[in-house]
């Protein structure tokens, strides 16, 4: 992998995630959210004990971590476009200061989600051809943006979860 195929990555995700959120596609997985969303607890889990890992200098660990948060990353989006092709979508029937709340942890979970991409791809890639500083210099935002989203995926799952059909 390299930097232009890390371009190509992320701007294919999300455009492919919007694709495929348009079309019906076929199956029953009504049940994925509650798989998927426990997923982001673990994911953000995973990011914070490999953050511990490498300020205790356990790269090791830290690689390991990572790779774990990266996969169950990309095995959460097949689930998500999966629940989201397949189930007519759940709305949030809150009123006021609520909605306005879900609302905001919603839009800004889906947005920073895509701004995320590049920045993990390529702190990833930086770590892995050794390129210590700038790996340095991308992970504290790619770190900073990947927590966030998977911790407002969580949120938003407790927020929706009762009333999924």
């Amino acid at each position: 992998m390299n930097i232009r195929v890390i371009n190509l990555i992320s701007v294919i995700i999300p455009l492919t995630v919007i694709l495929l959120l348009q079309i019906d596609l076929p199956g029953d997985f009504y049940y994925l959210p509650h798989i998927y969303a426990p997923i982001n607890g673990i994911v953000f889990i995973l990011l914070l004990s490999a953050l511990i890992a490498i300020r205790n200098k356990k790269v090791y660990l830290h690689k390991t971590l990572i790779r774990i948060s990266i996969l169950l990353s990309i095995i959460f989006l097949v689930m998500y476009i999966l629940y989201h092709g397949t189930t007519t979508e759940t709305r949030y029937p809150g009123t006021g200061f609520i909605l306005y709340l879900y609302y905001f942890i919603l839009s800004t979970h889906i947005l920073i989600s895509v701004v995320a991409i590049p920045f993990v791809l390529r702190a990833y890639y930086y770590g892995s051809i050794n390129d210590v500083v700038r790996h340095k210099k991308l992970a504290k935002y790619a770190f900073s943006l990947w927590l966030y989203v998977a911790a407002t995926g969580v949120l938003v799952y407790i927020f929706i979860s009762p009333y999924y059909q």
